[in-house]
């Protein structure tokens, strides 16, 4: 989610700088979330490797990418993140300006030549934000937020995922995704909803096909939903048997999403698609889908204490019905 939400960086930069060569330093795993924009002309992989890796194998690997990271001999370093570890990989390219958030954690800030201060409150608009001093060095305004998507900012979805789903024959029907897990229980709608949700849609005749996606590891918290699944064939189960590129293009060519606040929100925001996102003790100003606000479906009161780490704040999540889920899919679903 915070990979696709930062493609307005990488866009902007590219407005800047139309003949610089910019490159994406993003976990290996998670390279087809960008590999495929225009505005990136490369990707450096940071392989965080497996628990079984022996310190050789892990050390040798930091050493690579050190090697690589100074070898591009780069003017400008942007670390969106603001954390040590990519500090200290701002720090390792040697570039001239390296600009990070001047509240970066966990001494992120160690690696930047000159810290940003960043006063707005949603997480892309901070990050913006760091571009203000080029603005600044080209004489050049700093232009607004829009108040739609620029084309510019949209996500791409690589070609090997794209031949994928166009394989996959539900593909071609008119489907919903539903996106029913997360990290944080207090993040998470019932499950029993989400499973009492698709069989309404299909009931009703709203979509043709219902995809559950998900990560690997994910299945226990999909149940019943994919027993369902195993019963019928208009549903398909995806969870943990998808690439992040074939997530991508599940969600690009979907006629609706409805998620959890999870990566598949800021995925269906990027493309620009229907959708339907589950919130409730997470501050939507901060990290609510990009220029979507009105897509987030929260029940909250002056009381709640919005902090998602607490499992007893999921109380917020059980006050979204069934019923208002359905009425506002199945209007997004005809529209």
């Amino acid at each position: 989610g915070d990979v696709c939400r930062s493609v307005a960086v990488a866009a902007r930069l590219k407005s800047l700088f139309p003949h610089a060569h910019l490159d994406w330093l993003i976990q290996d795993n998670f390279a087809d979330a960008v590999s495929a924009h225009p505005a990136v002309d490369g990707v450096l992989l940071f392989r965080r490797g497996r628990r079984r890796d022996g310190l050789g194998a892990k050390l040798s690997s930091i050493l690579q990418l050190r090697a690589e990271l100074r070898a591009g001999n780069y003017d400008l370093v942007v670390d969106a993140q603001g954390l040590l570890r990519s500090g200290l990989m701002a720090r390792a390219t040697r570039a001239r300006i390296r600009l990070g958030h001047g509240d970066a954690r966990e001494w992120g800030w160690i690696g930047y030549t000159q810290n940003v201060e960043c006063t707005a409150k949603h997480a892309v608009e901070r990050t913006l934000q760091l571009l203000v001093p080029l603005y600044k060095m080209l004489g050049r305004p700093v232009p607004p937020m829009p108040t739609k998507l620029p084309q510019s900012w949209k996500l791409r979805s690589v070609p090997e995922a794209a031949a994928w789903l166009t394989a996959q024959p539900w593909s071609h029907r008119r489907y919903t995704v539903l996106a029913p897990t997360s990290r944080w229980i207090a993040k998470a709608w019932p499950i029993e909803r989400f499973d009492a949700l698709a069989a309404r849609l299909l009931t009703s005749g709203a979509c043709d096909s219902i995809v559950v996606v998900g990560g690997p590891g994910e299945q226990p918290q999909c149940q019943p939903l994919l027993a369902r699944a195993a019963a019928d064939p208009r549903i398909i189960d995806l969870v943990g048997r998808t690439t992040v590129g074939q997530l991508m293009a599940t969600i690009e060519h979907a006629a609706l999403v409805i998620a959890n606040d999870s990566a598949a929100v800021h995925i269906a925001a990027g493309f620009d698609r229907p959708l339907v996102a589950l919130y409730g003790p997470t501050e939507i100003n901060k990290v609510g889908p990009l220029l979507r606000s009105t897509d987030v479906l929260r029940i909250g009161r002056d009381t709640d204490t919005l902090n998602y780490k607490d499992p007893r704040n999921r109380e917020m999540m059980y006050r979204i019905g069934v019923d208002i889920v359905e009425q506002t899919a199945r209007e997004r679903l005809r529209t």
